[in-house]
């Protein structure tokens, strides 16, 4: 540490700690101010220059030390210097003020923290250095937030000094001038009856309602600074445009038109999206025919003999077709064209932030959803593009099992196939670049999964990282690096699976300039809104989630806030967002798990219960798996549930129920359970958590008062 940063502690600490000792603060209260207020105005008017220049020098001390007693000052110069003078001294003396603390903050702290935390805060630097001047001037201009909190914050980041300076003295005036005019009606309160004054209640008045007015007007100017450069139309051909029809899409279609607006939804290729065509549906029609196979295989622990199951694996996927044609209807263009959507079959291009063009037609819209969805990323890896990949899109037009499937993916959509085709009876290869699958979920639910896959004759190569693909007359090759030394794996077919990407070009949003994460997803706020605030985005082109139930949820904030936007706007709400991975067994999760809460440092207790000892699981020969919840220290507030096990997808459901409405385990122990059931897994594993939490002490006397009941010695 330098010289000079030793000095300057020194310096706060004496300044700060003489400040606190000798109570300086009580000449800073409203009182003290009213008991000497004929003083202080009778020295004003001896000495005024004096008079200014103390009071400058104290608030600037005030502001630059991030003591309490701004704002009282703030009113105190109206009452003594008037709204003029008022707003003059305290616009300077508080920036400069604001500036020292700015300064000591970026002195002392700037390098420790963005040292410590650089990584995380690239996202929020980039911001800064972007339009660090607006957001100054945004916080400036509402007072809600404590105005030393900005100062040591800003110091933390990138934003120049002069820039924070001037941006501080512009964004604090109207607030000054706010308060130091309820100063000016505080100095000629001599009586109750003045309370009442109209000047003295609309002052106030302003000083409520001011902040709501400021966020308000930078609303308005954000949104005409970006829309600037856009003519809006005179009229309007719909209420809202929506661009693709998957779970986000139809969502957002369905309100719209529920509330009598009129809504196009553009799709260029199949209504259902993702979800019905080659995503939910199809994954969990395929399951459901594996798991009936895995069954017949398991005869004997069920009293059987054996059983024989012959079946054509392309019958096997013409049930899947079978099964997204008997969904279709519920996204289909008639079902949605009754319920009053103009259904429109295209290619849709963005020209403005209030027209889309689709099929040679151009759309005037007041707003706009983006609801196009993702795709199956493609790994950058040499020879890839010979070999002829499958994918969670492409993968429904097989119609001869694979001998030899390598998968390359250890995440949800990578186990559910794999365990599917292994079960059909191909020899499936899963390969992994981390040590585990599902490394999101905590390691003991990871190990389960694995476990099984092992049992049931998948080759598990984990710590392998693909390095180049070969075709050789027919025989197709991986060349992979474990362990410092090159492997080769043969295969006759590859599924990726190693994420998804977000379908956000190609329809306009380049051309408007809307910006994109790392990730390819669509920047929005907490509104939805992109940098256009009549243009949102929900769903895999979204993020964070991608999820059909986190988009589904997602279309109902950007379809409100598009319509209703100008009247109340509603932030999404991701506090509790559950999901499932249909492997067998079953991992399911709402809220934090184990490795997250440790990785934020967040307290909590774990109470599990193994679904070995379930009776309903030992009757269904399904005696496996583990509820695991996180719980707050010493209370049944739930942060977070894992479960694995036979049907956990629906079973998580109580827990989901229980964080969204703010009960905990206590409730879900007094509930009834139906016996038998899987369901009761959940009320035993809120019994083990009470058992650990009861009250010893009372139990033992309880003991005693038992035992003389019974006429014997405690």
């Amino acid at each position: 540490m330098t010289k000079s940063r030793i000095i300057i502690i020194i310096f706060l600490v004496v300044a700060i700690g003489a400040f606190f000792i000798f109570d300086l603060g009580q000449y800073l209260t409203l009182d003290y101010f009213k008991s000497q207020q004929q003083a202080i105005e009778g020295y004003r008017q001896n000495h005024p220059l004096a008079t200014a220049l103390g009071f400058f020098i104290v608030y600037v001390a005030v502001t630059g030390l991030s003591l309490p007693g701004a704002a009282l000052m703030t009113l105190v110069a109206g009452a003594i210097f008037g709204l003029g003078w008022g707003t003059l001294i305290v616009s300077f003396a508080s920036t400069i003020g604001a500036t020292l603390a700015f300064l000591v903050s970026r002195l002392l702290l700037k390098d420790l923290v963005q040292r410590r935390f650089g990584d995380k805060l690239k996202t929020a630097n980039r911001g800064i250095e972007k339009d660090g001047a607006f957001y100054l001037f945004t916080l400036r201009l509402v007072p809600a937030f404590p105005f030393f909190v900005i100062n040591l914050v800003m110091g933390l980041t990138p934003i120049r000094t002069w820039t924070f300076y001037w941006v501080s003295q512009v964004g604090m005036l109207a607030g000054t001038l706010v308060y130091v005019n309820a100063g000016t009606q505080l100095a000629q309160l001599q009586s109750l009856s003045g309370i009442l004054s109209l000047e003295l209640i609309i002052s106030f008045t302003l000083l409520g309602v001011f902040p709501l007015l400021a966020k308000k007007a930078v609303e308005i100017f954000k949104a005409r600074r970006v829309l600037k450069h856009y003519p809006k139309p005179k009229h309007f051909d719909r209420d809202l445009v929506v661009i693709g029809a998957g779970s986000g899409g139809l969502v957002s279609a369905y309100i719209g038109a529920a509330v009598k607006a009129r809504v196009s939804l553009i799709e260029k290729h199949r209504m259902g999206g993702d979800c019905l065509n080659t995503g939910c549906v199809p994954s969990k029609a395929l399951i459901r025919s594996a798991k009936f196979l895995s069954h017949a295989r398991r005869a004997r622990e069920f009293g059987f003999d054996s059983v024989a199951v012959d079946f054509d694996f392309a019958r096997i996927m013409e049930r899947v077709q079978r099964v997204i044609r008997e969904i279709e209807p519920h996204d289909s263009v008639e079902r949605y064209t009754k319920l009053g959507v103009d259904c429109i079959q295209g290619e849709a291009q963005i020209t403005s932030p209030y027209t889309v063009n689709v099929n040679g037609h151009t759309l005037t819209t007041r707003s706009i959803v983006v609801a196009t969805g993702g795709r199956p990323a493609v790994p950058s890896i040499p020879g890839i593009e010979d070999i002829g990949y499958l994918t969670s899109n492409t993968l429904w037009e097989l119609r001869t099992l694979p001998g030899r499937l390598l998968v390359l993916g250890g995440g949800p959509i990578g186990c559910e196939l794999a365990q599917c085709f292994a079960r059909f009876g191909s020899r499936v290869i899963q390969l992994n670049r981390g040590q585990r699958l599902l490394n999101k979920e905590d390691p003991e639910f990871s190990s389960m999964v694995m476990q099984r896959f092992e049992r049931e004759g998948i080759e598990l190569r984990m710590n392998h990282s693909p390095k180049a693909f070969h075709v050789d007359g027919g025989r197709k090759t991986l060349v992979a690096e474990h362990d410092g030394r090159e492997v080769e794996i043969e295969f006759d077919a590859l599924l990726l699976a190693v994420g998804r990407q977000a379908n956000s070009r190609g329809f306009g949003l380049e051309a408007l300039g809307v910006p994109l994460r790392k990730d390819g997803t669509i920047e929005i706020n907490d509104y939805l809104q992109t940098i256009y605030p009549n243009i949102y985005a929900v769903g895999d082109v979204a993020g964070p989630y991608q999820f059909t139930h986190t988009a589904a949820h997602q279309a109902w904030y950007a379809a409100v806030n598009g319509l209703f936007g100008s009247f109340k706007k509603f932030r999404a709400d991701y506090s509790v967002i559950p999901w499932a991975t249909f492997t067998d067994p079953e991992i399911a999760r709402v809220g934090l798990n184990e490795q997250e809460a440790k990785a934020k440092s967040i307290p909590y207790e774990v109470t599990t219960y193994p679904i070995d000892d379930l009776d309903r699981a030992i009757a269904d020969e399904e005696a496996h798996g583990l509820v695991k919840v996180l719980t707050v220290p010493g209370k049944d507030r739930i942060l977070g549930v894992t479960i694995a096990g036979e049907h956990a997808g629906d079973l998580i459901s109580e827990f989901v129920a229980a964080m969204r409405h703010g009960f905990g385990l206590n409730k879900i122990l007094s509930t009834i359970h139906i016996y038998p059931t899987l369901a009761e897994a959940n009320k035993y594993v809120a019994g083990n958590w009470k058992r650990a939490h009861a009250p010893k002490r009372v139990l033992a006397w309880l003991g005693r008062y038992h035992c003389w009941r019974r006429g014997g010695k405690p």
